[in-house]
């Protein structure tokens, strides 16, 4: 039983690394898309950049770069 216990966590561990290192991409990619935008001279819905697409665009870096962490250190089951 420890045995499939320890091959159960195993593969669910390597899955939920590839979904943190995939969605950690995507939200970093798409903050820094916030943060630049403006720059690049691209639109976003047909309205002038504010100070909010900048904090939001902060945060989805931040959080991306957190996830991506987190599937590098795979921590999931240290608790138990």
């Amino acid at each position: 039983m420890e045995d499939y216990e320890k091959q159960r966590r195993h593969k669910a561990t390597g899955i939920r690394s590839v979904l943190d290192y995939v969605m950690g991409f995507l939200l970093l990619g798409i903050g820094i898309y916030f943060l630049i935008y403006e720059r690049m001279g691209w639109t976003l819905m047909n309205r002038p950049p504010s100070d909010m697409d900048k904090l939001f665009g902060g945060l989805l870096v931040v959080y991306g770069i957190w996830r991506i962490y987190r599937g590098y250190k795979k921590n999931y089951y240290k608790g138990e």
